[in-house]
């Protein structure tokens, strides 16, 4: 049924040989170097109607996201060419970046603790490749070409007419729906009419975008059509960092090797215990269905995504042959070859701890983030002037409203208290929501006041009903005295 190699056995224990001791080339390579094109059977079982369900309903916000708005704002985009961020509906600005770096550290820290509890669940559940691979293209191939069977005899027969019509199909609906990613993908970056209306306006008057547009259509579609499961085994970081973190106490895929050895075919009424058989028939089935072409049972490879298709396919043989579930199943290693349960240990509590600290103070810093930001800048060369015992400094005010709603505030001077603002135009000054707002004033002091040269001032900004929204400190320069 298969070319693979059965797995070597370590000192008669039925203990399976590591990966790095068993072979030298990754699963969808031959010991030349070549690449084996995999052809994985159509997943079906307990776990995989699960991930169509996560698939399903994480391919839906993708697909709905953009056209959401939230007070007007988009619910979610990251304009970096305009340098405009939106999370949630909340307008965030270059002046925030230190709460989007603390963000996505703390999105990096649960990711690290989420590992080294939960092994690779991510890259098999959630991680997009594996959403718009399994749960998009793979299964217009199997709509076109059928299960892992069909094809390989598609690919082994010659360019004939049902060869070159079907191959030609599958290509043009995966040009077509890697336009479609594209596209989408452009809307989380400039908003969904943005695109829209560089659609209807046509190539020619967006160049620039265009050739963006079908360099990254051609991306997605080199990726999905061939690259596939090499993203996961040779480009993704993710892969190499949980190397690093899992350990034996990480909840994995695994295949219970104590369960399961000495394999062995099965033969219906045999008493497999007696005969010193473990309860794997040795039907490769696992292997089959694996979309990065490994072998479970040659224990914890990189490769492995943590999809579950090999779970369900054993799940199916062992259900035929009157054998208990659960010979692969979600475990640690320790569960395994101890028989102990799984246990939070030190280093998950510690990292769970940092991260729950990190993430409290993410939601200080959102909660306190300021509704308004001003500035207070004194024109480039101007000094300060004299006239009727005071003197006089002018300053250019710049507004952002980061808030949705219209704001009408009024500027004071809060240290010293007694300075004296003129307009250049009302003293009631409007910003509309995620709008920046600009304007001169003119304060002064009087002259027998001022005994520095230049002193620190202290500005701010009110509503209408009196409560202090920012305040800039800035300085005030007048006549240089002699002090004596």
């Amino acid at each position: 049924m298969s070319d693979i190699e059965e797995i070597e056995v370590r000192g008669g224990q039925g203990q399976v040989l590591d990966p790095e001791t068993y072979r030298d080339s990754i699963g969808t390579m031959d010991q030349s170097g070549k690449r084996k094109w995999v052809f994985p059977r159509k997943p079906k079982g307990k776990y995989t109607n699960y991930r169509n369900l996560v698939s399903y309903a994480l391919l839906i916000i993708y697909f709905t996201l953009p056209f959401i708005k939230v007070n007007g704002n988009p619910l979610l985009m990251f304009n970096v060419i305009d340098r405009e961020f939106f999370i949630f509906g909340q307008p965030f600005y270059p002046q925030d970046f230190f709460i989007l770096t603390l963000g996505a550290i703390a999105s990096l820290i649960f990711i690290i603790v989420f590992t080294i509890a939960f092994g690779r669940i991510f890259c098999g559940w959630i991680c997009p490749q594996t959403i718009f691979m399994e749960s998009i293209f793979r299964k217009i191939e199997y709509l076109i070409e059928g299960d892992r069977n069909k094809q390989m005899k598609l690919d082994r027969q010659e360019w004939n007419s049902e060869k070159i019509w079907k191959r030609s199909l599958k290509w043009s609906v995966y040009i077509v729906i890697s336009l479609i990613i594209t596209h989408f993908m452009f809307m989380y970056i400039v908003g969904y009419e943005e695109v829209l209306r560089i659609v209807s306006e046509g190539p020619f008057a967006h160049p620039t975008n265009f050739i963006v547009m079908i360099l990254l259509t051609a991306a997605f579609y080199f990726v999905f059509a061939w690259f596939r499961e090499q993203v996961c085994t040779l480009v993704c970081p993710y892969g190499r960092l949980q190397g690093v973190l899992i350990d034996k106490d990480t909840i994995n895929v695994f295949y219970d090797f104590k369960r399961g050895e000495n394999r062995s075919k099965w033969r219906k009424g045999e008493d497999r215990k007696a005969a010193g058989k473990g309860d794997c028939i040795d039907c490769h089935q696992c292997v089959v269905v694996c979309p990065t072409g490994i072998d479970i049972r040659d224990g914890q490879q990189l490769e492995c995504i943590n999809c579950t298709a090999c779970i369900d396919a054993c799940d199916e043989v062992m259900d035929k042959v009157g054998l208990p579930k659960g010979l692969i199943r979600y475990a640690s290693e320790n569960e395994i070859e101890k028989q102990t349960p799984f246990k939070f240990t030190g280093r998950m509590k510690g990292f769970t701890v940092f991260l729950l600290l990190l993430v409290g103070f993410l939601g200080y810093l959102l909660y306190s983030r300021g509704e308004m930001e001003a500035k207070f800048i004194k024109p480039a060369g101007s000094t300060f002037f004299v006239r009727d015992g005071k003197i006089t400094n002018t300053y250019n005010y710049t507004f952002l409203n980061k808030t949705n709603d219209k704001k009408i505030v009024t500027i004071k001077v809060i240290d010293p208290a007694h300075g004296e603002i003129t307009y250049s135009a009302s003293s009631k000054i409007q910003v509309d929501r995620d709008k920046i707002s600009k304007g001169t004033i003119n304060i002064s002091f009087p002259e027998d006041e001022m005994k520095l040269s230049k002193q620190n001032i202290t500005i701010g900004v009110y509503d209408m009903k009196g409560k202090l929204i920012d305040s800039y400190q800035t300085y005030f320069e007048g006549p240089f005295k002699l002090q004596f």
